[in-house]
């Protein structure tokens, strides 16, 4: 069920992102396979709750800050995907934006940070990447301008959009949850430390840019992977939802849809 508020009126609401914006494998999926939207991930949430006239999701799984503007290729068909930004028109009233995991490897650094059996029997993405600086940080650092610049862009096609950019949920608690997530503990604790700075960096380049941040890290504490299946908004290694490993299921995306429009009830 979308969220129920009273809102302002928007003609036109154009969804950009990856998959964490387009939410691969919850049911019911788009009838164009190329992205795996799901029909109740959180930009359509919002679009119901908003009851806007025109809504494009132009998310899609494995995007990239690139896949923006150039065609992309899609991970789960291989058919070529248009560039996200052909959505956006000058009478475009709101955009939301969720992007930056792919670019500096976020889910490749999850799936590193496995492990399935007890240390010594494994590696620790932390200890692997104990030298300083640190790879990631370095990667995050070095993406946070491209946030100003995808701001320029969609301001430079819809000049009069609200823009919103929706950062990511907790992924794990501090300390983890092994074996039930096969994270060790200090794994666990420097793989959220990335998400973090990934969020805070966005939050940052963003707002210094004129438009708003969504934070989704607060709420989602509590309902990472290690929650019971009943409380879990963020699925782990083996989901017990519908969805895909490492991703918001359904539940997710009802709580990031919630923040995105009170977030539009408060600041408006």
């Amino acid at each position: 069920m979308a969220p129920a508020a009273a809102q302002p009126a928007y003609d036109s609401y154009v969804a950009l992102g990856d998959s964490f914006v387009a939410g691969p494998g919850i049911p019911p999926q788009s009838t164009s396979a190329e992205c795996g939207r799901s029909e109740v991930n959180y930009p359509s949430l919002v679009a119901d709750a908003l009851g806007v006239d025109e809504f494009i999701d132009a998310s899609c799984g494995g995007a990239v800050s690139e896949d923006l503007q150039g065609q992309q290729i899609s991970i789960l068909t291989r058919a070529t995907v248009p560039p996200q930004y052909d959505a956006l028109r000058p009478d475009t009233g709101l955009v939301t934006v969720g992007i930056g995991g792919n670019d500096i490897g976020l889910v490749q650094l999850a799936i590193a940070c496995t492990n399935f059996a007890s240390a010594p029997h494994g590696t620790s993405c932390a200890e692997s990447n104990s030298e300083r600086p640190d790879s990631f940080d370095l990667a995050i650092d070095a993406f946070a301008p491209e946030y100003g610049t995808i701001i320029d862009e969609i301001r430079a096609r819809s000049p009069h959009a609200r823009i919103l950019f929706v950062g990511y949920p907790t992924g794990i608690r501090d300390g983890g949850c092994f074996p039930e997530q096969q994270i060790w503990p200090q794994d666990a604790t420097y793989l959220q430390s990335k998400i973090d700075r990934l969020n805070t960096v966005m939050a940052q380049q963003v707002v210094a840019a004129g438009a708003e941040f969504v934070d989704l890290r607060t709420s989602t504490i509590g309902h990472d992977s290690c929650a019971t299946p009943d409380e879990r908004w963020m699925e782990g290694i083996v989901p017990t939802s519908p969805g895909i490993p490492l991703h918001p299921n359904a539940a997710g995306h009802r709580n990031a849809a919630e923040q995105v429009v009170s977030s539009l009830s408060v600041n408006d």
